[in-house]
This record gives C-alpha cells, sequence and structure tokens, in this order.
C-alpha cells in the first residue's frame, strides 16, 4: 500500500485495508510519502515494489496529490500487480467480449456485483441503470453488468429527465456523489440498490456536527426498494473484500496455480 500525504480519509482507508489483510493472513507492506514527494520519488517506489518477488500486489491509495499525474502514476504498475484493476489492460480485457479475462477487477464495481448476487437476483434480461461514469465505478460496473447480460444505462450530469430513466430500472447502481440525491419516488418497486455515495451531510445535532450519506436518500428508498446497501457499511467493506480476493488471486497467478 503506498499512500502519499496525511490525509485523513485516505489514511483511515488505508488503516481499513491493512486491519482486513492482517484478519485474513496476507503480509501487508507500508510504503508512506509526504505530501510533497515528487512525481519521480513515487515512480522510484512502484518501480522498486514492481521488482520485489515477495510482492504480489501493489495499491496506490487515491486521490494522489494534485502536482502529481495520477494516470501516469497507475501506468507504471506491473498488470500483473494491479490490485485496484486500473490498468488498460485490465479494463481493456474487461470491457472486451471474448478474450482474455482481466487478472483483476475494479475493487468498487466488483463489490457492487457481489452484493447484487448475493440477494439473489437474476441479472440477464433486467433493466440496470449506473448513475455516473467514472473510470473508477460507473465505467467498470456498467461493464461488468453487461457481461451478466443485463440492459444497462448509464446516466450522469447531461442526461434529461433522469428520474424518468431511473425509474425503468429493476437495479441501480449509485455513483455520482451527490448527498441523497437518487430519490425515493424515482425507483420501481422491488429494484434493487447498490448506493456507493459517501457524503457527509450537516447535522448539528451530532457530536462531530455531520453524519455519512450515500447518494440514494435511504429513508424512503428502503421502504422501496427489495433490498438496499447501507451507508456506510454496505459497499465500503465489500470494496476491501475485492480487493484481498484481487490480491490472491494475483497471487495464484504468480505462481502459475488456477485463479
Amino acid at each position: 500500500v503506498v499512500l502519499v500525504g496525511a490525509r485523513l480519509d485516505s489514511a483511515t482507508y488505508v488503516r481499513m485495508k491493512k486491519r482486513a489483510a492482517a484478519e485474513v493472513g496476507l503480509h501487508s507492506v507500508d510504503v508512506a510519502l509526504a505530501a510533497d514527494a515528487t512525481q519521480r520519488e513515487l515512480l522510484a517506489e512502484i518501480e522498486r515494489l514492481n521488482a520485489d518477488a515477495s510482492v504480489h500486489a501493489i495499491l496506490v491509495q487515491l486521490p494522489l496529490p494534485k502536482h502529481i499525474d495520477e494516470s501516469a502514476v497507475l501506468g507504471a504498475i506491473r498488470v500483473e500487480k494491479d490490485a485496484d484493476g486500473f490498468s488498460a489492460l485490465n479494463i481493456g480485457n474487461l470491457c472486451l467480449r471474448g478474450g482474455d479475462a482481466p487478472l483483476a477487477l475494479p475493487c468498487t464495481p466488483a463489490g457492487c456485483v457481489e452484493l447484487i448476487r448475493r440477494t439473489g437476483t437474476a441479472v440477464a434480461g433486467k433493466d440496470a441503470v449506473v448513475i455516473g461514469r467514472s473510470n473508477i465505478v460507473g465505467m467498470p460496473v456498467a461493464a461488468l453488468l453487461q457481461a451478466m447480460d443485463a440492459t444497462v444505462t448509464v446516466c450522469h450530469s447531461r442526461t434529461v429527465d433522469m428520474p424518468r430513466v431511473v425509474a425503468r430500472a429493476d437495479i441501480v447502481v449509485a455513483a455520482i456523489g451527490r448527498a441523497e440525491f437518487v430519490k425515493a419516488e424515482w425507483l420501481k418497486p422491488g429494484c434493487v440498490v447498490i448506493d456507493v455515495g459517501i457524503n457527509r451531510k450537516d447535522a448539528p445535532e451530532r457530536k462531530a456536527g455531520y453524519k455519512l450519506v450515500g447518494d440514494v436518500d435511504y429513508e424512503g428508498a428502503a421502504r422501496v426498494a427489495s433490498a438496499i446497501t447501507p451507508v456506510p457499511g454496505g459497499v465500503g467493506p465489500m470494496t476491501i473484500a475485492m480487493l484481498l480476493f484481487n490480491t490472491v488471486n494475483l497471487a495464484r497467478h504468480a505462481r502459475g496455480l488456477p485463479p
């Protein structure tokens, strides 16, 4: 795990990942760099980890400081050690029909799909709406749902009449980064809702002065949906679980073992 700077949220995520790795017996290596570390210094650390045969998976905690080119850094990680599944080759193999399977899947999208599977929902032939088109969640989760034979619509900031589009969805994945954006009245009764968002909302009655909420109005949506993920405690833990899953599969690949 490579951490640049001292962002509180990033440090928290890294700590959670390290705890999960320890629980399942994975060896964890920490690389901590100052917030003003240069891109060259960061790339040198990645190259060192690339060359270390005892390291099977590399994760650079995002976001990086603004003076560092995120795409260049992620591109420097060997695909055989791409724990996040973000490399162009892994994403390309994910999106192509046929051909080689990706060595790792993006963790949050993979966690979303695993949650949908655990509901018992038959995805093939269903209408799925993904709200958000980011490289980290929206784009890859849409590709995964298509690979499962869903009919997928991707909504974004330029979508006209989004409530009408969402209303026909059997599966909704919300990843737009706007607090409680999706309303209960938008949803088709009985749909499955996966809420990827995590946003701060003012809550003066709380000691911290805020609470964490998703991209979906949970209280209203829970009365309409057949299954819905909470925030926090829903997609987040699954993201970490899929990171561990990717790490084990990359270790198997390094040893020539079947996935």
